[in-house]
């Protein structure tokens, strides 16, 4: 961890667009290594972006579910600065230790995710399914294909068995397209080391070594988690970057952004104000940090970035008296059954107890993948609840008697995609980067599927650079795929 200073302002501003775990952080590195004076433009009026933590009648819900596990000193000090271990009884900003529960729903039985090699695994599959994936992996070490696909990348883990019953349909609700369509760059930023074999490796590590703990993230048996959800944790941050003369600014859309030469000149927030600073930090979507630079980017830049793909994003909470299945102990279930659109199911009370006004209840999350305008995205909130309720029931999850209280909340561009016009990307990164005082931070500023604390590194390289001077923007782009942060290190 940094030592704090005291910060005496040089006059110069830094414009950070997004108050997400990105921007935040970049405030935070700006003041604690810099005299530049850090004013984030928010455009809600809520601090944490997609990490944010809901609340309805009491109950919070973590829009996503963020398991706050890192490799990286830095940000595993930053997160104990804010939120230190503790007693959640006696201190109300502590973070807890929860573990890590999190399977697959499929045949309408449990499965461990990762996937095991326990004897549950195989009784649940029946002999037949198991015969055909146990050939199936054996036939992806014998032969493994070219990953140009994120099909590819999947089969030569798993083989192509199991790949169809414990991934293809989760992958395609998540994305809306053929997962032969999809890059492989997803799956190296989501399970990076995970493999069958990996997964095995792990048990008889476990057998062999008690005591022993994985660095693997998709293996991982515990993690920490902030009492009242992540967005305590941003809200703590917001507080501290007020308290040491950071300013943050709600209901600040940007609209444009003023590009002269090689530089911004200024931006323009809610159409008619402009705001100058000496660099522009952006966790804005490409997307539409492009389109608000108007006629300024070449026009292969702009058509890239027009056609940039992203998913969007509906949960619905429901509080009910109990599950129809009884108590689990998951904080998420993947939803790998065909016969509905469910994609995710979180359960808070697991991830922390203090999520749910009475613990006596059952508070989950529905989650849903889909594209502003289509269907979902449009259907009334209490058609989309019990749309939701109906699908719980049908795979045998609740009795719609039992529910009690429901909300429903949308989330645009929750995830940047890895199809389409994402195969052009480089175009657009290139002319980003040319621009000598912006940068581009976190998962939508780099249309890049960051975990937090990955968005986190970006914000504190892109700062590095401007305490140093340095025109290389590479230390930013290469969070999350340099050797360093690989998952399987």
């Amino acid at each position: 961890m940094k030592e704090q200073k005291t910060t005496l302002f040089s006059g110069q501003r830094a414009l950070i667009i997004g108050a997400g775990p990105a921007g935040l952080t970049a405030a935070w590195e700006l003041l604690q290594t810099t005299d530049i004076r850090p004013v984030i433009l928010e455009e809600t009026g809520e601090i944490g972006g997609i990490s944010r933590t809901a609340e309805h009648n009491g109950n919070r819900m973590d829009i996503g579910g963020h398991r706050f596990f890192s490799k990286s000193r830095e940000v595993n000090a930053l997160w104990e600065r804010l939120l230190p271990p503790g007693d959640p009884e006696r201190a109300e900003r502590v973070m807890l230790l929860r573990p890590r529960v999190s399977r697959i729903f499929y045949l309408r039985r449990f499965f461990d995710y990762p996937i095991s090699l326990k004897p549950q695994t195989f009784i649940n599959m029946g002999l037949a399914r198991t015969m055909k994936a146990g050939f199936g992996y054996l036939a992806s070490l014998a032969h493994k294909r070219e990953e140009n696909t994120l099909e590819d990348f999947y089969i030569n883990r798993f083989g192509k068995a199991l790949y169809e019953m414990f991934f293809e349909d989760y992958t395609e609700k998540l994305w809306g397209v053929p997962v032969r369509d999809i890059a492989p760059d997803w799956g190296a930023q989501r399970v990076k080391g995970l493999s069958l074999t990996k997964a095995a490796g792990e048990v008889l590590r476990k057998a062999l070594r008690p005591g022993y703990k994985s660095g693997e993230t998709s293996l991982i048996d515990h993690f920490q988690y902030p009492k009242r959800g992540p967005g305590q944790l941003w809200e703590a941050l917001a507080d501290e970057i007020r308290a040491q003369g950071g300013e943050i600014r709600f209901g600040c859309k940007v609209t444009g952004v003023e590009v002269a030469g090689n530089r911004v000149a200024g931006v323009r927030v809610n159409e008619n104000e402009g705001l100058s600073g000496d660099y522009v930090i952006s966790t804005m979507p490409v997307k539409d940090l492009i389109a608000a630079m108007g006629e300024a980017p070449p026009a292969p830049v702009r058509e890239v970035a027009a056609a940039l793909p992203y998913r969007d994003f509906i949960t619905v909470g429901l509080l009910l008296d109990k599950l129809k299945l009884g108590a689990i102990p998951d904080t998420w279930i993947y939803i790998q059954e065909r016969d509905v659109r469910l994609g995710r199911l979180q359960v808070f009370n697991n991830w922390s107890p203090y999520m749910v006004a009475d613990p006596a209840k059952t508070w989950l999350g529905l989650e849903y993948f889909c594209a502003e305008g289509d269907a979902m995205w449009n259907m009334p909130p209490e058609e989309f609840i019990r749309f939701a309720v109906d699908e719980l029931a049908e795979i045998d999850i609740i009795d719609p008697a039992d529910v009690l209280d429901a909300a429903h909340i949308r989330v645009k561009k929750a995830y940047p995609a890895y199809f389409g016009a994402y195969k052009d990307f480089s175009i657009v990164r290139e002319y980003l980067d040319s621009i000598e005082n912006l940068y581009c931070i976190g998962r939508n500023g780099q249309h890049r599927y960051n975990n937090m604390d990955h968005s986190m590194l970006t914000a504190m390289a892109a700062v590095e650079a401007i305490r140093t001077g340095s025109d290389d923007k590479n230390a930013i782009w290469n969070v999350n795929t340099e050797e360093e942060y690989h998952e399987e290190k």
